[in-house]
């Protein structure tokens, strides 16, 4: 009797991933005819959508960050807003507040007013920009997935994904993210210049007459049915033993690799594993593949690791590279 259910959910499965692939094939295509020359930055932020998880963008001004927003928001049928982070932005400014007002049998009583975080995709602008009180209380609504304000619960919409940007070169007034507020973003894109060619086919589009605006290939029910189905994805035991292995390894307190005691002051936590467990079943059915593999795991352990690890002051001084790190334990997984 147990066979035959699990042959059903077998099967079942297999014809949702694939139906699941098709579709993510126009949605690729779509945002692919808007954004040009950063294909690894439009899988990756699809594999953070698809996962369920936040995302943070690093790159310089100009590369496309807020346009990939909003191509996702549309192309994905998703509420999209954008707010723009600066140092006098207060915590109600981007999660609403209570009013006072009068109403229509004369009594005067309050009203919540919702912030733009009520959206189901936010741009996050140069998050370092703003305090670190307003940072926590949009990383607080980012894993609570709900608002407080004077006591009162109030859900936020549902997906509700946060892509937040930071521009590494300019420092000067800005709040960096405390390491357990970044362990919150489940992947850190480097964006970074395109190459020749995707550039001169940017210049002539962008420059040119007002493009039409990517058409939407997917919905919001759609992409939370696609959540849930990557969750009930299998995940062969070498995939779990390199994940494991690989996160485990990064932690120089048990670490077996020289380079990590000697380098790291800390490394990923439990967190660390689950999204690349997730990330990797996402990355997995955009090739249109049924369960993810090796590969994907070491394809994603750089966007993955990269925010929840930290070189010690001897390994800055000497000029180490978190890269570096990461790439020797990828090449222990063989």
């Amino acid at each position: 009797m147990r066979e035959g259910a699990d042959a059903q959910e077998a099967t079942f499965l297999v014809q949702e991933v694939e139906k699941l692939g098709q579709k993510l094939a126009g949605v690729r295509a779509a945002i692919g005819a808007a954004i040009y020359g950063q294909g690894d930055v439009v899988e990756q932020s699809l594999i953070g959508l698809l996962s369920g998880g936040h995302v943070l963008l690093v790159g310089v001004p100009g590369l496309g960050k807020t346009r990939l927003v909003e191509t996702l928001g549309q192309v994905m049928g998703l509420d999209a807003k954008r707010v723009q982070f600066t140092p006098d932005l207060m915590p109600a400014d981007i999660l609403g507040s209570e009013v006072l007002e009068d109403q229509a049998d004369g009594r005067r009583g309050f009203r919540f007013l919702k912030g733009p975080i009520f959206c189901q995709l936010l741009m996050a602008d140069e998050i370092n920009r703003a305090s670190p009180r307003t940072q926590s209380a949009l990383l607080q609504a980012m894993q609570e997935q709900r608002v407080a304000i004077a006591g009162e619960i109030h859900p936020l919409p549902q997906p509700f994904h946060v892509l937040a940007t930071q521009n590494p070169i300019e420092q000067e007034g800005t709040y960096p993210l405390p390491e357990a507020q970044l362990d919150r973003f489940l992947l850190e894109i480097a964006i970074t210049y395109p190459d020749e060619a995707a550039e001169r086919a940017m210049l002539l589009a962008t420059t040119g007459a007002p493009e039409a605006p990517p058409p939407q290939a997917l919905t919001a029910a759609e992409l939370m049915a696609a959540q849930a189905l990557i969750r009930r994805m299998p995940v062969g035991e070498k995939v779990l033993e390199a994940i494991l292995r690989l996160v485990r390894g990064a932690r120089p307190e048990t670490a077996s690799l020289p380079i990590v005691r000697d380098s790291l002051a800390w490394g990923p936590g439990p967190r660390a594993a689950q999204a690349l467990m997730l990330a990797s079943r996402a990355r997995a059915v955009l090739d249109g593949r049924l369960s993810p593999s090796l590969d994907d795991v070491l394809a994603l352990a750089e966007p993955v690791l990269r925010h929840r690890m930290a070189l010690n002051f001897a390994a800055r001084a000497e000029g180490a590279k978190l890269a570096d790190v990461i790439a020797v334990l990828k090449a222990d997984l063989g």
